[in-house]
């Protein structure tokens, strides 16, 4: 007899369909002449109802066994169901207990809370708000590696350890083999890296975007998509210490192309997950957030607005509202600031670009005033930043002073500045976390509950 997944039947069974079933019991309800129990496989929110009749073998026994939480094996008959809000039900003629769970089973009918999840979170992937969480990140990635291979991009798999810090922040994880009961040390009583085993300090990645240009000067248009780590001893609702990190790097492009692909990105997603997780979707919006599916429609639908730092600055001293931090060129934008331009002024996504010199990353072109780097954030309604790229410094002799300036010696990215001495070209790219874009889709408000083991300071259990 075929299995098949509940998401499947629930569209396209119809009676009298033989099938067999694989998942985990909801609940269970006995009447008298028959049973009814709620199965769910996780391919989607909805559960299947089973009917179990006295008539069936080993009713008793059966009945007995099962309670939330148990794994079963069901095969029947597809019938049509006279309840409310389901079309079809399974009618059960053998049913196998894989699994049982005791009344201990952490997950009860009553509502938990997200931090109390977080506590088993081996579990909570079995409950309805972080199944459709997990469902949707599937969606999502799926919807990435979409976008970008119709596109001609390669995707490429960059270090997740390395030597050098790319953003510049220092908040490294580091990587070594050395006993730490006993570290070795050097005459100047620093740490003696030559007994390491690279031989030098090495750390977990903060991100790909060096090595993806390395390849963009090979392949054009390449992509990454992987684990990035950071040690910020923040435990706040937006920051982990273990995300995935979407990196396009594109040779021959400048910032406009780099803002229309990072439009063009966000809207395909959005439409993507739209399409493929309906019922998902709307319980975010029904249950979480219901600015959700509005929010979606927002990105989709609209061209995005696209304005310079310093016209954003002047925009903002203008404001009627009353803000927390100073508004002042040269500052960088708070959330509050980039949440006032996409949400209230605009009311729809905003681009800025051309931010100071002094407030970016050293790779970042240096604009012909000699003031701003052709850098953008893309600002989006009740996020805020949720991508932020630049067109790179293709410029040898500049690109070596912004490295000095920022207290990074060039001999230590000697193949980097490689990439400008020979065939060096315009090129372009941005960096998406792919957790804030999860959670912005959702509407989820912690950032720990977008990731299946979120990891974070003294965050370690799973």
């Amino acid at each position: 007899m075929t299995t098949k997944r509940i998401a499947e039947i629930l569209r396209q069974g119809n009676p009298d369909d033989r099938l067999t079933i694989q998942g985990w019991v909801q609940t269970k309800r006995e009447l008298k002449a028959f049973s009814f129990m709620e199965v769910n496989d996780g391919s989607c929110l909805a559960n299947l109802q089973v009917v179990l009749d006295q008539e069936m073998a080993d009713y008793d026994r059966v009945l007995k066994s099962l309670s939330t939480g148990a794994s079963v094996e069901v095969e029947g008959v597809l019938v049509a169901s006279p309840a409310k809000g389901q079309r079809v039900e399974l009618k059960a003629e053998t049913v196998v207990v894989y699994g049982e769970a005791d009344e201990n089973y952490p997950l009860q009918k009553k509502r938990h809370s997200f931090e109390f999840l977080r506590t088993i979170a081996h579990w909570r992937s079995r409950t309805n708000t972080l199944g459709a969480v997990f469902r949707v990140r599937n969606a999502c990635a799926a919807a990435v590696h979409e976008f970008f291979q119709q596109r001609g991009f390669l995707w490429m798999h960059t270090p997740i350890i390395t030597g050098n810090d790319c953003e510049g922040a220092g908040e490294l994880l580091a990587v070594t083999s050395l006993d730490l009961k006993n570290v070795p040390h050097t005459k100047e009583q620093t740490v003696d890296y030559s007994q390491d085993f690279f031989g030098k300090p090495a750390y977990l990645t903060v991100s790909g975007q060096l090595e993806a240009e390395v390849m963009a000067m090979a392949f054009g248009n390449v992509y990454t998509f992987g684990p990035t780590f950071r040690a910020e001893n923040s435990n706040t609702s937006r920051h982990l210490a273990e995300f995935w990190m979407i990196e396009p790097e594109m040779a021959f492009c400048d910032l406009e192309g780099n803002m229309d692909l990072a439009e063009q990105f966000l809207q395909f997603v959005f439409k993507s997950v739209l399409e493929k997780c309906p019922e998902d979707m709307e319980f975010f919006n029904q249950r979480i957030d219901n600015t959700v599916l509005a929010t979606a429609d927002n990105i989709i639908n609209n061209q995005f607005e696209r304005v310079t730092y310093t016209e954003a600055i002047a925009l903002l001293e203008k404001a009627p509202d009353k803000f927390e931090f100073p508004v002042e060129w040269g500052l960088d934008l708070q959330s509050e600031h980039e949440r006032y331009l996409a949400e209230k002024l605009f009311k729809k996504p905003v681009i800025v670009t051309d931010y100071p010199i002094e407030i970016k990353a050293f790779y970042m072109r240096v604009g012909d005033d000699g003031k701003t780097v052709r850098a953008m954030d893309v600002l989006a309604p009740n996020i805020g930043e949720i991508i932020g790229g630049s067109q790179r410094e293709e410029r040898l002799d500049i690109l070596e002073n912004r490295m000095r300036s920022h207290g990074i010696n060039p001999e230590e990215l000697w193949w980097y500045l490689d990439l400008r001495r020979f065939g060096t070209v315009p090129h372009a790219g941005f960096g998406l976390g792919f957790e804030r874009l999860v959670q912005f889709m959702t509407g989820m408000g912690n950032i720990r509950d977008v990731i299946p083991f979120p990891r974070a300071p003294l965050s370690l259990d799973f």
